[in-house]
């Protein structure tokens, strides 16, 4: 589909600086632009893109001033926040890419399987007995949903999700390929020979509204009861979260975290990649954890945490120029020890 800068720039409330006919149908980062393409200016590291960009149209900020000529044929269209406009389009652009309403075969829906109004379901998606799927879902090819799971409406899972048995989606989700919700939990008793036995695992995963989850996550069911995830989580790909966890609204999670059992976190948390969190521990609101980080007991108030096992960001700054250091200090502790060893033999002379 093609817009004119004009349609552009009524739709974000902005004003055309140029021509307002020219039209685009294709998104492109600044430095990658062609004619017919749309890209925005947000960030002043990449103004100097926009000297030499062959995209047709530019969102800019109000405040922008260029430094040098434009091309002559790129049509500026100034908003508030060029970076909020330019997100607001690709979600427009995400809808206009929405799949057609129907039920591709094949595919496997339940006798007793309610799907709702305007759902597009793929080929070779399996849908157990009493799933209830929301209005306006999207579900790719080859997902599964097991019995009594419900979906809320506006819920988007991508091609490889495995929903197992009576799992619970909210509304306006988004789960990406290779997720798996509902494995069991890591839950094993030994006996008094070392040997594990399996701890059946009965529970259940509720997930709440406005959720995303990147590929290749895993979030276990609750040994009893359930594993919560908060309404606004997100949750980047290749996460593990563990069984019986609960993580609160809005709560930002980075690439290959782990969060061991019954773990508790709260709300408007920021967990870096590959941070790991012990389980049976509770860490505060608005806590901030810094990449690689370990946190091994709970955290009763926000701060920013780093190391492993973490403390205070500021402690680990000072620390680390320690730990650097650390060389330099050893030489000048032997250069100190010789000179006293000499001291002694001179003393003893």
């Amino acid at each position: 589909m093609e817009f004119s800068a004009k349609q552009i720039a009524e739709l974000l409330q902005g004003t055309v600086e140029g021509d307002e006919n020219v039209c685009v149908n294709q998104l492109a980062k600044i430095e990658e632009g062609q004619t017919g393409s749309l890209s925005f200016l947000a960030n002043p590291k990449y103004e100097a893109h926009i000297y030499s960009t062959l995209s047709s149209i530019c969102i800019v900020n109000h405040s922008f001033r260029p430094t040098q000529s434009l091309p002559l044929t790129l049509t500026l269209i100034r908003v508030n926040d060029a970076y909020s406009s330019f997100a607001r389009l690709l979600e427009l652009y995400a809808q206009f890419q929405k799949k057609q309403a129907t039920v591709e075969q094949p595919s496997f829906v339940h006798p007793t399987a309610q799907v709702g109004e305007n759902c597009y379901i793929g080929a070779f998606v399996y849908l157990g007995a009493n799933v209830v799927i929301g209005k306006n879902c999207t579900i790719y090819p080859g997902t599964h949903i097991g019995d009594f799971s419900r979906i809320g409406e506006d819920t988007t899972l991508f091609s490889g999700v495995q929903i197992y048995d009576n799992m619970h989606i909210g509304k306006r989700c988004i789960i990406h390929s290779g997720t798996v919700i509902g494995s069991d939990g890591f839950g094993f008793a030994p006996d008094d020979q070392g040997v594990y036995s399996k701890v059946p695992q009965i529970g259940n995963v509720v997930i709440s509204d406005d959720v995303e989850i990147g590929s290749n996550c895993t979030i276990d069911r609750a040994t009893m009861g359930s594993t919560r995830i908060g309404r606004g989580v997100k949750i980047d790909n290749l996460c593990q979260i563990a069984h019986n966890v609960e993580i609160g609204d809005h709560t930002a999670i980075a690439s290959q975290a782990g969060i061991a059992g019954s773990a508790k976190l709260g709300k408007h948390i920021m967990v870096g990649g590959q941070t790991g969190i012990n389980g049976h521990l509770t860490v505060a609101d608005h806590t901030k954890i810094v990449a690689q980080s370990g946190i091994p007991s709970s955290v009763k108030s926000a701060e920013t945490l780093m190391g492993s096992p973490a403390i205070s960001l500021n402690d680990f700054k000072r620390s680390f120029i320690g730990f650097r250091r650390l060389p330099e200090l050893m030489d000048e502790l032997r250069a100190l020890r010789k000179e006293l060893n000499e001291l002694k033999e001179n003393k003893d002379k």
